[in-house]
């Protein structure tokens, strides 16, 4: 039998969409852009509210986002076993599984890497984890 199909917790949406609200200026800014991206490339995936941070999840937890004082982040939680051929990653290199990616204020997302990331991050979580 079919397992019914999963849906985002409407609480965890609005709470996310409330914090990208909080965070505010260059930095909510981005981070609607992020999580509009995010939806993008993965429409599978579930919105939640873990940890005090929005988390992406789709057979495990994907990805997550956080605003910082001087930078915004986006945090890919077995980022270690994806292929990255954009260089996307800068943040997080000495990490056994994670890999994220820092944002500063004047940088724009390679929207088209980012996505393609997204994607790998989402196809290795469905396959189990397996490094690719």
């Amino acid at each position: 039998m079919k397992k019914p199909e999963t849906k985002s917790d409407p609480a965890a949406s609005r709470q996310i969409t409330n914090y990208i609200a909080e965070v505010g200026g260059w930095r909510g800014q981005l981070l609607g852009r992020l999580r509009k991206l995010i939806q993008a490339a993965g429409p599978e995936l579930i919105e939640e509210w873990k940890w005090g941070s929005p988390v992406w999840s789709h057979a495990g937890n994907v990805l997550s986002t956080s605003a910082f004082k001087d930078h915004v982040k986006i945090n890919f939680f077995k980022g270690a076993a994806l292929p990255d051929p954009a260089g996307l990653f800068n943040a997080g290199l000495e990490a056994k599984t994670m890999r994220a990616i820092d944002f500063h204020e004047g940088d724009s997302p390679n929207e088209a890497a980012l996505k393609a990331l997204i994607r790998a991050a989402i196809a290795q979580n469905a396959a189990g984890g397996k490094k690719r």
